[in-house]
């Protein structure tokens, strides 16, 4: 009990220790809160008294500074103002002294007047006198004398003019060979279409030699059904693993290189299949010139073309002349004619159409008798052609007289497009006759010595006597063995005629 006691003592006098401590804590707290705030306030006014004296002195400075500034510009301007009259007060200075001369000269010149005037007086009444000596020693009066001075005149002004007028002809015929050169070269320069080389068979590659033995079918059905059914020749010889498509008709060709091929990829090879193949090699080789035919209008710009005449042009893709793919031919001549029309300030539109179908006649003779031009001109009337269109068919071969400039412009578009180097081919047959020939040709003409062909008969090169052919002669010589060659041979572009005269004069030093 008594330690219970004890300890209930001890804990009351902690309790009332810890209570005064609380107490005596909140009174410091207090007083230290209220103290902090009056040195907050005394801080406070310290520094706006503080801040209201350098706020003084910062106006005094500033204001003492503009004043200073404001006394230099001044100055300034007070130097500038006097430097100025300065100037002013020497520009007239020089201005009195200069109108002071201005008037001096005006005086030296009404004497120097004065004096030009009384010469002028004396000159008049010595070319008087003069005139009255010539007259009385040429017997002719003034009138007389100034008609024949005139007459001389007009003499001399005659032959100035000729002169003139030859160098101007002579001028201008140069100015028209250039630019039509330009428009030439500036058309070929713009076109680079590929030319395919076509030929009157076709190769169809077989995967292996069996592959013949199939096509040809037992006792040779399958392959008697193939031509009958296309229309084509199938050679097949000891070429390995190729059989060869022949026919004439490029169409006809084509359908048929395309259905063996079908053919040989299926493997089902029998007369049913072969029907059945060829009936869609068919649809689809008139799909294709239709399609053919719509993209040569629409690369060239060309619009409003019947329905028929798209398929024909569509054809020319399977057709050729001299090596040289139809369609492409034709396009050429379209896009060539048209920039020659539009340098020529002509019709593009009519230009680029008979470009592309002046040769459009070539797909109609396998089944129609008649050239090129006739069926052209027939079938060109028979859909609604303009009818400078049908001109150009109908003369681009001369057939017919030219009725506008259009039909020219696509005869030359046309002998560009074939005559250029690589377009065509030629037999060597025939390339060894043309040379034959023109050699021969030149080589008959009188003082000849010898005739060499070169650059594939693009170039004559005619050596002659100098004693029998004179440099007059000479040029004589070469136009008239150029007259010769057009009239009697047949060749793509122009061939250059050179005649060569040379002497030589040799001695010897003993």
């Amino acid at each position: 009990m008594q330690g219970i006691d004890a300890m209930t003592g001890w804990v009351a006098q902690v309790s009332a220790v810890l209570g005064g401590g609380l107490v005596a804590g909140a009174v410091f707290y207090v007083l230290g809160r209220r103290l902090g705030r009056r040195a907050a306030d005394a801080m406070a006014a310290t520094a706006a008294r503080q801040s209201e004296r350098l706020l003084e002195e910062t106006k005094q400075r500033l204001t003492l500074e503009a004043r200073e500034e404001l006394l230099r510009a001044r100055e300034a301007l007070e130097q500038e103002l006097s430097r100025r009259r300065s100037d002013v007060e020497k520009r007239e200075t020089a201005l009195e002294r200069k109108v002071g001369a201005v008037d001096g000269k005006e005086k030296e010149l009404g004497r120097q007047e004065a004096a030009l005037a009384q010469r002028d007086r004396a000159l008049a009444g010595r070319e008087q006198e003069a005139r009255a000596k010539l007259e009385q020693l040429a017997g002719l009066t003034a009138q007389e004398a100034k008609q024949e001075l005139l007459r001389r005149l007009e003499d001399e002004a005659r032959g100035e003019a000729a002169a003139l007028a030859r160098d101007l002809k002579e001028q201008a015929k140069k100015d028209a060979d250039r630019e039509a050169r330009k428009i030439i070269a500036l058309a070929i320069q713009r076109i680079a279409a590929e030319q395919t080389a076509e030929t009157t068979v076709s190769a169809v590659t077989l995967p292996n030699d069996e592959m013949k033995g199939r096509i040809i079918g037992r006792e040779g059905r399958n392959i008697r059904a193939f031509e009958a059914a296309t229309g084509v020749d199938v050679i097949i010889d000891d070429t390995p693993d190729t059989v060869v498509v022949s026919c004439f008709d490029p169409v006809r060709r084509e359908i048929g290189r395309l259905s063996l091929e079908r053919l040989i990829a299926d493997g089902r090879i029998h007369p049913g299949r072969i029907e059945e193949i060829v009936v869609k090699a068919k649809e689809e080789v008139d799909a294709g010139i239709i399609e053919a035919g719509e993209q040569a209008a629409y690369e060239t710009g060309i619009h409003g073309l019947h329905a028929e005449m798209v398929r024909l042009v569509g054809r020319m893709k399977y057709r050729t002349s001299y090596g040289q793919n139809i369609l492409q031919h034709s396009k050429e001549v379209a896009w060539l004619a048209g920039i020659m029309a539009a340098e020529l300030k002509l019709d593009v539109h009519l230009a680029k159409r008979g470009g592309l179908l002046h040769d459009v006649g070539k797909v109609l003779t396998h089944e129609h008798d008649g050239t090129h031009v006739q069926l052209g001109v027939e079938v060109a009337t028979k859909y609604g052609e303009h009818a400078t269109v049908i001109n150009c068919i109908a003369a681009h071969h001369d057939d017919v007289p030219h009725e506008s400039p259009i039909s020219v412009i696509v005869q030359a578009a046309d002998a560009v497009s074939g005559a250029r180097p690589g377009a065509r081919r030629e037999a060597f047959e025939t390339y060894v006759k043309r040379l034959t020939q023109l050699e021969q040709i030149a080589a008959e003409f009188t003082g000849v010595e010898k005739v060499f062909a070169i650059q594939a008969g693009r170039e004559v090169r005619v050596v002659v006597t100098p004693n029998a052919v004179d440099d007059g002669k000479a040029g004589e010589l070469s136009e008239q063995i150029a007259r010769r060659i057009e009239r009697d041979l047949q060749y793509p572009g122009q061939i250059k005629v050179v005649v060569i005269r040379e002497t030589r004069a040799v001695d010897f030093a003993r």
